[in-house]
């Protein structure tokens, strides 16, 4: 029985989940914000404290590596690099526009197999991260960034229902006004709904290089320089 320690901190949201074999043992999320600096560390530390207590094997830490936040995917790739080189221990990578997918699919009934998700995650202006995936996560649009306008999902909305979730979903739902696309507010990429996507990454032994690794940032990272205050 893998037991995983799943670290989610791609958006506002800051999340470990503490699974074994489909259950989830311990989890702590907080939504006020980006204050994962100050709360990961203290949520990581009750999750390895229930590991020690009940004297279970830590088998795989697993870490939502983006597209997201800049700075909360820096923060968790990082305590997640630090806890499986402590540990010794593999490190799983897990696509958070999968994630939201994976989560609509088990928080929401859908009643089309047909349905595509198109996943997308909060970027500057109109534009966001997103892909498109079917039911089994094949990609029928492989991740990227995205300037949003009514004819972005054209070639899918022609074909079968699209599902848009996910904090960019809002931009979309302002442009995209097709009858097959179907906005869910409120699917939020969270580290409970890592464990599928993390077991079967471990059990495929697909696992990232612990020292070379980074996030899945889709685009540069572009620095602002903050304005001087006039005296």
């Amino acid at each position: 029985m893998a037991t995983i320690l799943n670290i989610e901190t791609s958006t506002d949201v800051c999340s470990v989940a503490l699974t074994q074999e489909g259950q989830v043992l311990e989890h702590h999320e907080n939504y006020d914000g980006q204050t994962h600096a100050t709360l990961l560390s203290a949520q990581i530390k009750s999750a390895l404290d229930y590991v020690r207590t009940r004297e279970l094997t830590l088998d795989a830490v697993a870490v939502s590596i983006g597209p997201g936040s800049y700075t909360g995917l820096r923060i968790g790739l990082s305590e997640a690099k630090g806890l499986a080189f402590g540990l010794q221990v593999p490190l799983i990578g897990v696509n958070t526009l999968q994630l939201l997918t994976v989560s609509t699919m088990f928080n929401h009934f859908i009643d089309d197999e047909n349905a595509a998700y198109a996943p997308m995650i909060d970027a500057r202006r109109m534009e966001v991260y997103t892909a498109v995936y079917d039911a089994a996560l094949n990609a029928l649009m492989e991740p990227q960034p995205l300037i949003l306008n009514e004819n972005s999902f054209d070639q899918f909305l022609q074909e079968r229902k699209v599902i848009f979730v996910g904090n960019g979903a809002q931009k979309a739902r302002e442009v995209i006004t097709q009858s097959n696309a179907w906005f869910i507010d409120g699917v939020k990429p969270v580290a409970v709904d890592m464990m599928v996507l993390a077991e079967k990454a471990f059990r495929e032994q697909k696992f990232m290089d612990v020292a070379y690794s980074t996030p899945l940032y889709l685009k540069e990272f572009q620095a602002t320089v903050p304005k001087k205050n006039i005296l």
